[in-house]
């Protein structure tokens, strides 16, 4: 596996996906799915730094063209909807990237607050995508999506 975390840049080897979701006021869900993937040939874009700078005050602006930018390099995005959390900004991204055909893998916990929103939202942009309920089934669900092309 490489691992790229934000704000690092470094070249894409393979079979790229970004991890949308959660990252403020939730669990480190991110730390799961690296795990899940480590003995696998896969490039993982994680925009959940170890150590932000809350102090800077370019800190956010950074953050946010990081993410613009991987989003857009990755091969496939998965996200991941916490319950802990609405997750503003990943169902803005969720939104935008949901008009392309790139593929996406979308997990919801069944709790989340916004859980009917993104079904119905998905089901009308993009029918063609199952959502699962279950981080584990998520990762279960890239690792078929990914290795059967």
């Amino acid at each position: 596996m490489q691992y790229i975390e934000a704000p690092n840049e470094v070249q894409i080897q393979s079979n790229s996906v970004f991890l949308a979701g959660g990252i403020s006021n939730c669990p480190d869900w991110q730390s799961e799915i690296m795990e899940a993937f480590k003995k696998e040939k896969i490039t993982l874009l994680n925009p959940r730094r170890v150590d932000f700078p809350m102090n800077e005050t370019s800190a956010a602006q950074a953050q946010i063209e990081w993410e613009f930018r991987h989003l857009n390099l990755a091969d496939a995005i998965l996200f991941w909807f916490p319950k802990e959390t609405l997750c503003p900004i990943t169902l803005f991204e969720l939104g935008a990237q949901s008009r392309n055909q790139k593929p996406l893998f979308v997990g919801i916990h069944p709790d989340y607050q916004r859980r009917q929103d993104v079904e119905i939202q998905l089901q009308l942009a993009r029918p063609d995508i199952e959502i699962v309920y279950d981080l584990k089934m998520l990762i279960k669900q890239v690792k078929i999506g990914l290795y059967k092309s």
